[in-house]
């Protein structure tokens, strides 16, 4: 199933769960682009495609500076994954599609 769309999702974090809209726009060239829009505001993003999983990297600001690595499966309209989040290991990452 392919990825392009949006997503609800959901990032279990040491000091609680963090929510999010994702928003994935697939290129010709197994990448794509997007926007992460949350509490700490909206970011672009670009990262890969590869067959069911997608990768990205964003930074964060809230609650304090971090570069993030996001790693996610999609089956049907969910994806489950992780980020790994420097200092703090990975955290469970998890979404459904919108729509």
């Amino acid at each position: 199933m392919s990825a392009a769309g949006t997503w609800d999702i959901r990032i279990k974090t040491p000091i609680g769960d963090q929510t999010a809209r994702l928003e994935i726009v697939p290129d010709h060239a197994g990448g794509f682009t997007g926007t992460v829009s949350g509490d700490p505001g909206s970011m672009p993003i670009s990262g890969t495609i590869a067959g069911d999983n997608v990768r990205w990297s964003m930074k964060t600001t809230k609650p304090m500076p971090l570069d993030l690595d996001c790693d996610a499966t999609i089956s049907g309209d969910t994806l489950s994954g992780g980020v790994k989040a420097g200092m703090f290991g990975t955290m469970a990452l998890s979404g459904t599609r919108v729509g």
